[in-house]
């Protein structure tokens, strides 16, 4: 039954670093136009938005003034074996 070992520990790890990604890795609030990740600089221009990094690379922009939700960055976002390398790199105890 030893065999199974690995998988079964990498698979209790891969459940965690799936819950861990969901988390909230930075709050920002700004009216700049010159962040790494926005592909949206027209947002900013009458106001602030308010930018909610996740763990797994995610970005959810809200814009004040209407309330409109936009989720971006999705190219960046890591799943899979390198999301779990990215839990475990932050979670060295993993």
């Amino acid at each position: 039954m030893t065999e199974y070992n690995e998988l079964v520990e990498y698979q209790k790890v891969k459940l965690e670093a799936e819950t861990w990604a969901k988390g909230i890795k930075a709050l920002h609030a700004h009216s700049l136009s010159s962040m790494w990740y926005d592909d949206r600089p027209q947002d900013t221009d009458n106001g602030t938005v308010m930018d909610i990094s996740y763990n797994d690379g995610r970005v959810k922009r809200t814009i004040i003034k209407t309330g409109e939700v936009i989720w971006m960055n999705g190219n960046s976002q890591v799943t899979g074996e390198e999301l779990v390398y990215e839990y475990t790199r932050h979670n060295p105890t993993q």
